[in-house]
């Protein structure tokens, strides 16, 4: 199986690095939907169309993409043996924390759309910097491996 993988490696890498593109984007973009879904009025027909957006985001690029980043990175970290690698297990600590942002994200969505606003603009706004940072303490692990 690891052949086969090995083969196929300059493939793996080109695809898990186009879905954690399409992931990243996707996690820059919700919080902004969130700020302008939250400037809206209650039951206004602009309301229904952020919770629209953000159920389209959530379904067509945020699931599909973190699935494929998944699968495509666990491949590759099989190719490379990777798990006794520390810089792999500061970016999997990374990924997992990414993970769960993306889930919480998906949480706040759904409450957004029932109508419950906890977050002010400005807390969504600092929270939009998270996926920026997990993605340059990543590419620094995966380019420099420090240790």
């Amino acid at each position: 199986m690891q052949e086969i993988l090995g083969t196929l490696y300059p493939w793996l890498k080109a695809g898990h690095l186009i879905f954690v593109i399409f992931w990243m984007a996707g996690l820059f973009m919700l919080p902004r939907f969130f700020v302008y879904h939250q400037e809206t009025a209650p039951g206004s027909a602009e309301e229904a169309a952020w919770v629209e957006r953000e159920r389209r985001l959530l379904r067509i690029i945020l699931a599909p993409s973190i699935a494929v980043v998944w699968i495509l990175g666990l491949a590759l970290a099989f190719t490379v043996d990777a798990w006794s690698q520390g810089w792999f297990h500061g970016k999997l600590a990374l990924v997992l924390a990414l993970s769960a942002y993306h889930g919480w994200m998906a949480g706040y969505a759904r409450k957004l759309a029932a109508g419950d606003r906890r977050l002010e603009g400005r807390r969504l706004r600092l929270l939009n910097e998270v996926p920026g940072i997990a993605a340059a303490l990543i590419v620094v692990l995966v380019v420099v491996r420090p240790f």
